[in-house]
């Protein structure tokens, strides 16, 4: 009888990330950050119907790259786990820090027992009520690790130099428009410039309502970078 074909576990997870890592470096970046009234995400995307970036609850966005079929069913498993949490217990009981550990839960399960691991990287974001200390993002690994990125963050392919730029123009009280401007020419870099067809931007505001989630029109993010 054949002995059965042994992979080391250090090797096969060794060959999992690698996967997954590639499946992500197609797909075009996106970028999070906090600005004065609020958070700010902005996505590289030339399509006007396939959504990056997105509404979870009340205070949260959720945004994704990599596999487009992978990352939206995370969109959608979230947004089911957090109106079940709101509708059981409380609206106020909903938060990203939940999100994330839910989704850091379903990513490590399928990293390590699925047939393959998911090719996504995710964020989750949520804005505070009161000030920019209450801001939180979440950045939530193809592998179920979870990072708590206090002020910038960058998921996708090229995120090491994308976050290098980001970090170095952040500072705390931005605009909206410095905000913006900043989140793209990180995303383009040196060498190319982006429109705001390629663009999709989303916002999460302190606006005293109880949603807070807008997505910005091409011509309104067209009219910011002019100015």
């Amino acid at each position: 009888m054949s002995m059965p074909y042994y992979v080391a576990p250090e090797q096969a997870m060794k060959d999992r990330a690698d996967f997954a890592r590639k499946g992500i470096s197609r797909g075009r970046a996106l970028v999070a950050l906090r600005f004065e009234n609020g958070i700010v995400l902005v996505a590289e995307n030339a399509s006007q119907s396939l959504r990056k970036v997105s509404e979870i609850y009340d205070r949260i966005a959720f945004a994704g790259v990599g596999k487009y079929n992978e990352f939206d069913q995370l969109r959608v498993a979230g947004i089911r786990s957090a109106e079940l949490t709101g509708y059981q217990y409380s609206r106020d009981d909903v938060d990203a820090r939940g999100l994330a550990n839910d989704y850091a839960q379903l990513l490590g399960n399928s990293f390590t027992h699925g047939m393959k691991p998911m090719e996504v990287e995710i964020l989750v974001a949520e804005v505070g009520i009161d000030g920019g200390h209450d801001d939180q993002i979440f950045h939530i690994m193809y592998d179920g690790t979870v990072i708590d990125r206090p002020d910038t963050c960058a998921l996708g392919g090229e995120s090491d130099a994308i976050s290098t730029r980001l970090q170095a123009g952040f500072s705390d009280g931005l605009s909206l428009g410095e905000a913006i401007k900043l989140g793209v020419s990180a995303l383009s870099g040196s060498d190319r410039e982006l429109s705001a067809s390629s663009l999709e931007i989303a916002l999460l505001e302190r606006n005293g309502t109880r949603r807070c989630f807008r997505r910005l029109e091409p011509s309104e993010v067209d009219a910011v970078l002019q100015e």
